[in-house]
């Protein structure tokens, strides 16, 4: 089996590499992974390279990295597949990249099931997906795709802020026009941005954290069969 390696963009939040590893932990636990490590794009000395190099010094020889990332912005696009190739050739490691954790069904799932979940309170009126936006409008139209999945799923109404582009007075915004307004964050672990809506008027939710650790060692799976299936086609050839 693999290593199972996360690739998160990173914080300043003083708590969310605790985040981050428990997410990884549960998920590697899940996904069967042969060891697990957590690392980051930005903010944190556990970037890629050294993750990668823990990993060789362990024995192993392939490791699947999934990227903790919602959208196919210039992260994913770009800076994740560089510090791949960075990381393999400084540790000698195969490395697999994974799909992201993308906008897709079952993010949608997830999010519509917090919604759901019974609650202190008030029940909701209106959902807002909290994401933290984009300068690449394909990745934004992304999150408002899966707005209006999970409006399907729980018959609420769904819109989308961007902590970026409006932040906390949008959020305040919809608090005046629909009262009871549930925050659904498309966060992976704490942030600084997260924390902007601490004295919100609506209820907003946790981190998905460990919510996600099913989504990981699924996006694992998929990156191990495809490789299995490569390496197959490659012999029959």
């Amino acid at each position: 089996m693999r290593a199972l390696i996360t690739l998160s963009h990173g914080s300043r939040h003083p708590e969310a590499a605790l985040g981050i590893e428990a997410l990884t932990r549960k998920a590697a636990a899940l996904a069967g992974a042969t060891s697990y490590e957590a690392a980051y794009l930005d903010f944190h000395e556990s970037d890629l390279e050294a993750a990668a190099q823990r990993v060789a010094a362990a024995g192993q020889r392939e490791a699947v990295v999934v990227p903790l990332l919602f959208t196919r912005g210039y992260h994913l696009r770009v800076d994740v597949p560089e510090a791949i190739d960075r990381a393999a050739q400084s540790a000698g490691l195969r490395l697999l990249q994974a799909k992201g954790l993308g906008t897709g069904a079952d993010i949608a799932e997830l999010l519509a099931a917090r919604a759901m979940a019974p609650q202190t309170g008030k029940k909701p009126q209106h959902l807002v997906i909290y994401a933290v936006g984009s300068s690449d409008e394909t990745a934004n139209s992304a999150v408002r795709d899966l707005a209006a999945n999970v409006e399907s799923l729980t018959h609420l109404p769904t819109s989308v802020v961007f902590a970026t582009r409006g932040g906390k007075e949008d959020v305040a915004k919809q608090v005046r026009s629909h009262g009871a307004v549930r925050v659904l964050p498309l966060f992976s672990t704490a942030g600084l941005l997260l924390d902007l809506l601490a004295d919100s008027p609506a209820q907003v939710d946790s981190p998905l954290g460990t919510d996600l650790a099913g989504v990981v060692a699924d996006r694992f799976a998929h990156a191990v069969g495809l490789s299995t299936q490569t390496h197959m086609l490659a012999q029959i050839g």
